[in-house]
């Protein structure tokens, strides 16, 4: 697969990506990236036991209607 410079400028590829298959598509990221897929987000919250019982709560407080 070839990618324009530009684009390997740009997300910081150098020499090798990381291919994930998606539902919606391929996604290619840097070998370097070390952010968390959401799946591996998601796994690391269940391991870590997080509580987001308070989750809609926050998410229907209205706040985000009001003007700042």
């Amino acid at each position: 697969m070839r990618l324009p410079k530009a684009v390997l400028d740009k997300y910081a590829i150098r020499d090798a990506v990381v291919v994930e298959e998606r539902e919606e598509g391929l996604l290619l990221r840097s070998k370097q990236d070390r952010r968390l897929s959401w799946e591996e987000t998601f796994k690391a919250m269940a391991h870590e036991r997080e509580d987001w019982s308070d989750l809609d709560g926050t998410l229907n407080d209205g706040l985000d209607k009001e003007p700042w």
